[in-house]
C-alpha cells in the first residue's frame, strides 16, 4: 500500500461520498508506530475542509485490534483529530479481548456475543452471501458509519465537527466496563463521563438522530499553539518527570480557544525500551489523560518518538486556560534510561460557546450538564 493509493482513496469523490469507513491501519503488533504519510494526510484534511460541498467528509476509523498490549495513540490514522476513532464492546458491555485502548477514541459500538465469541455481526459477505461472524473493530467502525448516516439523513447540514460533537453528547455509558478493572469511568471538567477504552460510551442512534434534527452548527474552530518546552531532560528510572506549560490559550489573538475539542501533545523522546514509556497529560481542570500506555512488545531503542502528536478527546468542552502537565515515567520489570527532548501543546476548539443556542429537552442530558458548566465557568 502506497501513500498515493491511500490518498486517492481518502479523496475519492468527496462531494458524492459523505462517510468513509476505514477498518485498517498500521500493523496491530504492539510495537509499530506509524500513521498517514504526507499525501494521505493532505487528502484527509482537504476532505474535512472541502468535502461534502464544504461541510466536510466524515472519516470513521477502527481503533485497532491489537489488544491490551497495543495503544491506538501509536496509530496515526485512528488518533487523528480529523477522524472519528471507534472501539468495540461485546454485547454484555464488556470490552473485547482485541480492544486497544487510547485517549483518542471517541466512542464505541458492539461487535461480539458474550456467551459465544463466534457470534458476531450479521452482515453481507463476499460473493453475495451472508455471515453472522463478522467481528472486531472492523465491524465496529462500519456500524458507527451507519449511525452517522442516519444523523446526516435527519440533518444533511451537519458538518464533520457537528458529527463529532453529537457523538460526544449522545453516546451512553450504559453497562460498559473493563473486564480487567484497569480503566474506570471518569468525569472531565465540564461533567462529561469518559473511559480510556470506550471513549464517551456506546453510540445511541436514536438519541443522535433526535438531537441532530434540532442541531445548530458549532462555531468556527481555531488551532492554538499553546507553548513549547524544548530541553534535554532525563526520564527517571524510578519516579516521574513532569513538564508544565502555562497558557492563556491564545487569548486576544485570531487563534483564541475557550472551549476544547481536541488536544495534542506533540512529543519527542527516546528510550532504551520505548514500550516501557508511559505518558499522561493533565489539563488545568484536572482531567488526566493516559496518552501513551505501556506496550510490552515494543522493544525499540533507536527511533523513539519524533514530534509524534499524541491526542486526547477526554478534555472535550473544558476551558484550556491555565497549567497543563506532561508526566513521563517508565513501567516495566527492568531499569530503563531515556530522555524527553521536546513537547508542544496544541489546543483545538472554539472561541465561542458551542451549545448556547441549542434547546435542552432533558435536564439530565449531557447537553444540559455541559451548558450549565460553560455558563458557570464564564460567570466565574
Amino acid at each position: 500500500m502506497t501513500d498515493l493509493i491511500e490518498a486517492n482513496s481518502m479523496g475519492h469523490e468527496p462531494n458524492l461520498i459523505d462517510i468513509y469507513s476505514a477498518s485498517w491501519g498500521p500493523t496491530d503488533d504492539g510495537k509499530t508506530v506509524d500513521g498517514p504519510r504526507n499525501a494521505t494526510m493532505r487528502a484527509i484534511v482537504r476532505g474535512v475542509n472541502e468535502g461534502r460541498r464544504g461541510l466536510g467528509n466524515i472519516y470513521v476509523w477502527a481503533s485497532g485490534d491489537g489488544g491490551e498490549d497495543d495503544d491506538c495513540n501509536c496509530d496515526g490514522y485512528a488518533a487523528s483529530m480529523w477522524t472519528i476513532s471507534i472501539n468495540s464492546a461485546i454485547n454484555n458491555g464488556e470490552n473485547a479481548h482485541y480492544d486497544e485502548s487510547c485517549s483518542s477514541t471517541l466512542a464505541s459500538t458492539f461487535s461480539n456475543g458474550a456467551k459465544n465469541p463466534q457470534t458476531g455481526v450479521a452482515t453481507t459477505d463476499l460473493y453475495g452471501k451472508c455471515t453472522k461472524t463478522h467481528s472486531g473493530t472492523s465491524a465496529a467502525a462500519p456500524e458507527a458509519a451507519g449511525v452517522f448516516a442516519l444523523a446526516l439523513e435527519a440533518n444533511p447540514r451537519l458538518t464533520w465537527r457537528d458529527v463529532q460533537h453529537l457523538t460526544v453528547l449522545t453516546s451512553k455509558r450504559n453497562s460498559l466496563y473493563d473486564s480487567k478493572n484497569r480503566f474506570h469511568w471518569n468525569m472531565n471538567g465540564v461533567g462529561l463521563e469518559f473511559n480510556h477504552l470506550f471513549g464517551y460510551g456506546v453510540l445511541d442512534a436514536g438519541a443522535m438522530t433526535a438531537l441532530a434534527k434540532h442541531w445548530k452548527t458549532v462555531p468556527p474552530r481555531f488551532h492554538c499553539d499553546a507553548g513549547t518546552v524544548a530541553q534535554l531532560s532525563e526520564i527517571p528510572s524510578n519516579g516521574t518527570l513532569t513538564w508544565t506549560i502555562d497558557t492563556n490559550a491564545c487569548l486576544g489573538t485570531d487563534s483564541e480557544v475557550n472551549y476544547i475539542e481536541h488536544v495534542q501533545a506533540v512529543t519527542t523522546l527516546n528510550a532504551t525500551r520505548r514500550g516501557d514509556v508511559t505518558l499522561y497529560l493533565v489539563s488545568p481542570m484536572g482531567t488526566k489523560s493516559l496518552i501513551l500506555s505501556r506496550r510490552p512488545k515494543d522493544d525499540d531503542s533507536q527511533d523513539g518518538f519524533t514530534r509524534w502528536p499524541f491526542m486526547t478527546t477526554h478534555t472535550w468542552g473544558e476551558d484550556p486556560v491555565g497549567r497543563w502537565k506532561l508526566q513521563v515515567a517508565f513501567e516495566g520489570e527492568k531499569i530503563q534510561k531515556g530522555f524527553l527532548k521536546e513537547w508542544t501543546l496544541m489546543i483545538h476548539g472554539t472561541r465561542d460557546p458551542p451549545y448556547k443556542d441549542l434547546p435542552v429537552h432533558d435536564v439530565n442530558s449531557k447537553l444540559a450538564v455541559v451548558k450549565k458548566a460553560h455558563e458557570a465557568s464564564k460567570k466565574h
